[in-house]
C-alpha cells in the first residue's frame, strides 16, 4: 500500500516555495535581462536549473523511482530524456551529419534497465555530467546565430522558435519534477 510522505519545503518566507527567495539561485534581485535573445536565455537557464534543483539530495534509488504504472518516467529518466533532447535539438540545427542517440532514442532515455543493479553514484553524476555536455554543446551552436530571425539547419528553424521550443520542452519536464519529487520525498515548492 502506498503511503504519500509528509509534504516540506525547506523554505520559510513562502512555505510554498522550493528556498527562500534570498537562497534561491534563480532569484535576480529584481533586474530583468534586457533584449529578447537575454531573456529567452535567461528563461531557459532557469528551467535548467529549476530540473537540477528537482534532483538535488536525492540518491539515485529514489531518482530512479517511477511515476506511476504504467508510466516509465522517473527524475532520473528525465535527466536522461533532456540529455538526449538537448543532442536532438543540436542535430535539428547543423547542417552535418546528425549525432548518434546517446540512450537509443528520446524515450528510450526512460528504460532504465541498462542501470546494473546496484549501481553506485557514479551512475548519477555520469547522467548530470553528460546533460551538462549536452548543453553546453547546443548552447554553443545557437549562440553562432546572432539573428533570432535566422532560419538553421535540416530542419530550416528559426532561432527564435527554437529557443522557445526548449523552454517549453524544459518547463514542461519541470512540471513532471514538481510531482515526481513529491512523490518521492515530499518536498514541494516552486
Amino acid at each position: 500500500m502506498f503511503t504519500s510522505p509528509q509534504r516540506w519545503s525547506i523554505a520559510t518566507v513562502y512555505p510554498d516555495m522550493w528556498v527562500d527567495p534570498d537562497d534561491d539561485p534563480r532569484n535576480t534581485d529584481g533586474h530583468s535581462p534586457d533584449g529578447e535573445l537575454a531573456t529567452l536565455l535567461d528563461y531557459l537557464h532557469d528551467y535548467r536549473l529549476t530540473l537540477n534543483l528537482k534532483c538535488q539530495g536525492l540518491t539515485l534509488e529514489q531518482m530512479m523511482r517511477l511515476s506511476v504504472p504504467p508510466s516509465t518516467m522517473s527524475l532520473f529518466g528525465l535527466v536522461r530524456h533532456m540529455t538526449e533532447v538537448e543532442r536532438d535539438w543540436r542535430n535539428w540545427i547543423t547542417d552535418g551529419e546528425p549525432e548518434p542517440p546517446i540512450y537509443g532514442s528520446l524515450d528510450a532515455a526512460f528504460d532504465l534497465s541498462d542501470i546494473p543493479p546496484y549501481p553506485d553514484d557514479a551512475v548519477l553524476v555520469d547522467a548530470f555530467d553528460r546533460l551538462e555536455q549536452e548543453q553546453a554543446a547546443t548552447d554553443a551552436e545557437v549562440s553562432r546565430h546572432g539573428d533570432l530571425g535566422t532560419h538553421v539547419g535540416r530542419e530550416d528553424i528559426a532561432v527564435r522558435e527554437f529557443l522557445v521550443h526548449r523552454i517549453e520542452e524544459y518547463a514542461r519536464h519541470c512540471g513532471h519534477a514538481d510531482l515526481l519529487r513529491e512523490c518521492i520525498d515530499g518536498r514541494t515548492g516552486q
